[in-house]
């Protein structure tokens, strides 16, 4: 077995994990990289491994997983995209509308004139998505598939509606990929399975060097919620569409229902692809750990904003109100726009609940810069803002070595993926120094291992 990692090896996002088993070319996930241009510009290159692929494998719908199957498609490959079935569906919202905003963006550089770019290109087109979208092939849990000489099965760890690791199997070596693991008390998922046996390991380690703070997320939001209020002002919550945005629902709910926020500030949940998520995790209310009547009740009260009209209606409201609205790490999407009016006033509030990846918008305001570039102009920001790690979906250091621990025994192997250089070699040590392992490693950018 040969494995070639060519994404989220020398950072978070842009997972992609070529295995060669047998006779046949898998790849794990097949992401889209965010955050650093160094790393966005590996969007516009197809590896030339990537010419003989047999099938793609996904973990989980999350656009830094799955986000690179239209570029892949349109690069030629026609083979089968195998993922859960939670996860064909919410790759088909996600990938869709992606490609919705890739080929906004470029529209907008080219009218506008702020693309260094003679003209601006989409990376691809909802036509490219669909094809994709197409190719997708639901893979229960539980039920082994058979690649060649090889077998696959997944195994629930949390983090998102349909999420998995992914056991290979080619006869010789058993090959267990985590994905991103989710926690043992998320707000909305069941805590991880436990781990498969395996000889060989690729484990997350987005958060694998550090715990989640003790303090309570949904109070701190509470009390963010109510100073802005007082001094007339609003709450911008960025939020990832699928995912994080049905738990801030969730939260925000049950903080009215206990008089925590005014029960009379409006709530505007302004993403179309949040609102379709949302109608999904209604009806895989079984596979998460909130009863039926909660998520029944999950837009009690919210305004659903229809059309980019009724945004910029909200974005140029002069109340106080609470703005859930996507992208998560203001990269992109609708919540620019309410950026873009909320910063250069103190009286409001930015709150970022949830991982925010190096060089993203996100990460620069949560480190503090004042001034930001939205649309190609200087915005100054004046808002206060917040970050809130303690609502992210992914497990910590404790949380990561505790599903470990689950496994058999100790791999022969283990590669550490999907995280900043710190935090992978965070985890790296911890591995070794407590929980005694032997051959573990972190995974470089276009480094091929024999396994």
């Amino acid at each position: 077995m040969k494995i070639t990692f060519l994404g989220a090896a020398d950072g978070v996002t842009g997972s992609r994990h070529l295995v060669e088993a047998g006779d046949r070319r898998i790849l794990l996930d097949c992401g889209m990289f965010q955050g650093w241009k160094l790393h966005r510009e590996r969007n516009w290159q197809c590896p030339p491994q990537f010419g003989e692929l047999d099938a793609v494998v996904l973990g989980h719908a999350h656009l830094d997983h799955s986000g690179w199957l239209p570029a892949l498609v349109r690069h030629g490959f026609r083979g089968p995209i195998h993922a859960s079935p939670a996860t064909c569906e919410l790759a088909a919202v996600l990938l869709l509308d992606s490609a919705h905003l890739q080929e906004e963006d470029a529209r907008r550089a080219n009218r506008y004139h702020y693309s260094r770019h003679e003209r601006a290109l989409p990376l691809y087109t909802q036509a490219d998505a669909r094809r994709a979208i197409a190719q997708l092939k639901p893979l229960p849990v539980g039920r082994e598939l058979r690649i060649g000489g090889s077998r696959v099965q997944l195994t629930p760890v949390g983090h998102l509606l349909g999420a998995c690791a992914v056991t290979l199997v080619d006869g010789t070596s058993r090959l267990l990929y985590s994905g991103d693991l989710g926690r043992r008390d998320d707000l909305l998922m069941p805590p991880p399975q436990p781990a498969p046996p395996c000889d060989v390991l690729l484990v997350e380690s987005t958060y694998g060097n550090r715990l989640h703070p003790a303090a309570d997320g949904p109070e701190v939001l509470a009390g963010i919620v109510r100073a802005a209020a007082e001094r007339g002002g609003s709450v911008l919550l960025p939020a990832f569409a699928v995912g994080r945005a049905q738990a801030l629902l969730l939260v925000l709910q049950r903080l009215r229902r206990m008089g925590a926020i005014p029960d009379k500030l409006p709530i505007f949940l302004d993403s179309p692809m949040a609102t379709e998520a949302t109608a999904l995790y209604r009806r895989h209310q079984r596979a998460l750990r909130v009863s039926a009547r909660e998520m029944t009740g999950l837009l009690d009260g919210v305004r659903v904003v229809a059309d980019a009209a009724q945004s910029i209606r909200v974005s140029a409201a002069r109340y106080p109100r609470i703005i859930i609205s996507a992208s998560g790490m203001a990269t992109g999407g609708r919540v620019l726009h309410h950026l873009k009016a909320l910063a250069p006033d103190p009286r409001h509030a930015i709150v970022f609940a949830g991982f925010q990846v190096g060089g993203s918008r996100g990460a620069r305001l949560v480190a503090g810069e004042r001034e930001v570039k939205i649309h190609g102009e200087m915005v100054p920001v004046r808002a206060s803002v917040h970050s809130l790690e303690g609502f992210s979906g992914h497990a910590d250091q404790g949380e990561i070595l505790d599903w470990l621990r689950t496994l058999p025994q100790p791999p022969r192997r283990t590669f550490v993926v999907h995280g900043e250089p710190d935090a992978a070699d965070g985890l790296r040590t911890a591995l070794q120094d407590r929980l005694g392992w032997r051959g573990v490693a972190v995974a470089g950018y276009g480094q091929t291992v024999e396994a």
